[in-house]
């Protein structure tokens, strides 16, 4: 019986392979398509994954699985609606996350409009997340993945009921290692190829020198802020960051642009000879100067509140959309594979106000916060600061 016509966004990655099987063992026409998102390789790290190999593993296993192969180029339409997007975020000193707007913008969006184009009743990705259906509300649900150690639900949580409606998880009910079993069996091209890393469909950057091609480098100061600075022991808006100044630390020595950095990172700095490990605390885009903390555990990391604008608070899930002056508890998530943290939300006139039971660290404007009650994904939001 033929359940409908589902085109499979195939990726050359074992996961959306693999859902490809599934859904044509479920009895549904499939279809492989595979997309290029991006031409420019300023500031890519080239490894095993070049988007000409990708495309190439997608075809084996369309002609493994005796499937339809179709290809698209949408990298206009990703540059416009992801890549402009991120250097924009950066030069205000934000940190955006380009794998949730892909998603959003391209994978749910523009593809889902080519699928259209070939007669597709569904679409399919190789995410880690499942879907449910409530028929009394009519209202669709976005579920974290079985395994809990790929759940994707996350870079889905800007998704709406439209793009959920026709939405197919096949993998969802699955773990990881099951997953390349089942690719093996098949002999799948893609079971034993790692796993996508780093901006989805860019792939591993060297972010400053991709930055670079719209943000001028400009030298500045990096500014190393005590434990005791006196703004940690004083009463304090837990929705809003710390803010320093230049006179708050101790120089320890430059940067070329506040921009190109970000809340939580260690790694580029090129500044040593502590007895810890150094983390940027905040960027200041205006003075050009980055604050650094010494320590995992420096308070200058740690927020136990957060605030998100009214207007890019966005409810996967309608009917549990909270009212203005309404709290309720959620279990929450401000980065990619983050544990679940508890803590609480209440709606305001200007926005949501997020309080975790336990203060968080490194969270980062830019990044998006979600909202969860049990594994059901049902809000999320930009986080303002």
């Amino acid at each position: 019986m033929n359940k409908g016509r589902v085109v499979v966004g195939l990726s050359g990655g074992v996961d959306s392979s693999v859902a490809a099987y599934v859904l044509q063992q479920q009895g549904y026409e499939v279809l492989g398509l595979f997309m290029r998102n991006w031409h420019d390789t300023t500031g890519t790290l080239h490894g095993d994954c070049t988007w000409e190999d990708d495309k190439t593993f997608a075809e084996l296993v369309a002609e493994k699985l005796d499937i339809e192969f179709h290809y698209i180029d949408l990298s206009e339409q990703y540059r416009k609606r992801v890549v402009d997007y991120m250097f924009s975020e950066y030069e205000k000193g934000r940190t955006p996350n380009p794998d949730v707007l892909c998603n959003r913008e391209i994978k749910f969006d523009a593809f889902v409009k080519e699928a259209e184009r070939l007669g597709a009743d569904f679409v399919a990705t190789g995410h880690y997340c499942r879907k449910s259906y409530d028929p009394i509300k009519d209202e669709y649900h976005l579920l974290a993945g079985l395994d809990g150690n790929k759940d994707q639900s996350y870079f889905l949580c800007q998704l709406s009921q439209s793009q959920l409606k026709n939405a197919l998880f096949p993998i969802g009910e699955m773990i990881k290692p099951d997953v390349r079993k089942v690719a093996e069996e098949m002999r799948l091209a893609t079971a034993k190829r790692k796993d996508s890393q780093g901006i989805c469909f860019v792939g591993k950057v060297d972010l400053p020198v991709f930055l670079q091609q719209k943000l001028a480098a400009k030298k500045g100061r990096a500014i190393l802020i005590p434990e005791d600075w006196k703004g940690y022991t004083e009463s304090h808006d837990i929705y809003k960051p710390f803010y320093y100044t230049h006179s708050d630390g101790k120089i320890i020595g430059d940067h070329n642009g506040a921009h190109f950095y970000t809340i939580g990172q260690r790694k580029g700095l090129k500044i040593g000879g502590f007895p810890e490990p150094i983390f940027i605390i905040q960027t200041d885009i205006e003075e050009n100067i980055i604050y650094l903390g010494m320590g995992e555990n420096h308070p200058g990391l740690m927020r136990s509140g957060l605030f998100a604008k009214k207007e890019d608070v966005h409810w996967v899930v309608p009917s549990h959309r909270l009212g203005i002056g309404e709290e309720r508890r959620f279990k929450i998530r401000i980065r990619y594979r983050q544990p679940l943290q508890d803590g609480k939300a209440k709606m305001k006139e200007d926005g949501l106000y997020v309080t975790f039971d336990k203060p968080q660290r490194a969270a980062t404007p830019g990044q998006f916060i979600a909202l969860y009650e049990d594994d059901d994904l049902v809000g999320s939001s930009v986080i303002a600061y």
